[in-house]
């Protein structure tokens, strides 16, 4: 195995690390801690392990950390209350909503009805607008963890051929938007490219988002590329539960000259990211200077 490889739970760490410090400065120096509030509705198991694990991250690194669980008949009006109660709450600096939601919720109307200003998720149509046009804005944390890890990996990233494989809202287009302002040429490639492996194989950075189990062999990869992998997925092998990526990890990361292993990959990052754009929009809030290395 020739590639470096990208340890995303060690540098997590360090982001937390550094969200720690700028929390205890927010304390010393101005009598503020961040608050983030995360809304969980029903009991899907995933879900709620993923809210502990926020809740308890978000202790550790001294902010306020509260957790609303409703009832999974919960009426949108409700939701859609209590989403305006902590859009009006000046010790709540981010508010997350924990997808998916119910089916009788309608998922756009909720993220919508959240404080742009507090979207720590990044997913509200005004962030959105603002990232696409180059403007201040929440980001989606997994696509700044990614960043964050290419930046860290290379150092400058301008004049770089990347190609994002997966056009999701969640991470696809916003990925390519912060590849773009690091002055990357970004292609979008999806399951309807035609010649998919040939556009894989001209880029220096690979981003393999499509939700498909060790889609992208070795092969598809140029000599030395970075590939970033976002996918979590369960597969049966041998006849174990295993987790792998949307790329062939093995066969990639012969060619690759790095890439980020599943899991301890772009996984960890996820919730260290939400972390920082807490703190980020903490700042925000008060008129204070932004985190240094925490956001794009």
């Amino acid at each position: 195995m020739s590639a470096t490889i990208i340890d995303g739970k060690a540098f997590a760490g360090t982001v937390r690390e550094k969200v720690a410090g700028h929390v205890s400065r927010l304390k010393e120096e101005h009598g503020i801690t961040p608050g983030l509030a995360v809304v969980l509705v029903g009991e899907d198991p995933a879900s709620q392990v993923y809210v502990r694990s926020k809740g308890k991250m978000t202790v550790e690194v001294g902010m306020k950390s509260v957790e609303h669980k409703l009832d999974v008949e919960t009426p949108e009006a409700e939701l859609l209350a209590l989403i305006d109660k902590l859009n009006n709450d000046p010790e709540i600096h981010g508010i997350l909503v924990q997808l998916p939601l119910p089916k009788h919720l309608n998922e756009d109307l909720v993220i919508n009805s959240i404080d742009p200003a507090k979207d720590v998720d990044g997913f509200h149509i005004s962030n959105v607008g603002l990232l696409g046009t180059g403007q201040k804005s929440m980001v989606p944390c997994t696509p700044l963890g990614c960043l964050m890890m290419l930046r860290d990996h290379h150092g400058s990233l301008s004049g770089m051929d990347a190609v994002v494989i997966g056009r999701s809202n969640i991470v696809g287009k916003p990925m390519a938007q912060l590849l773009l302002g690091d002055s990357c040429t970004v292609t979008i490639a999806h399951s309807r490219t035609k010649d998919l492996a040939d556009v894989v194989r001209r880029a220096d950075i690979v981003v393999a988002a499509v939700g498909r189990p060790e889609m992208v062999p070795g092969d598809w990869i140029k000599e030395g590329a970075t590939v970033i992998d976002v996918g979590i997925n369960r597969i049966e092998r041998d006849g174990k539960n295993k987790l792998v990526g949307d790329v062939d990890f093995d066969s990639c990361a012969a060619r690759a000259g790095a890439i980020t292993p599943v899991p301890g990959g772009v996984g960890p990052m996820t919730i260290a990211c939400l972390l920082a754009n807490t703190v980020t929009a903490c700042c925000r809030a008060n008129g204070l200077a932004e985190p240094e290395g925490l956001t794009a």
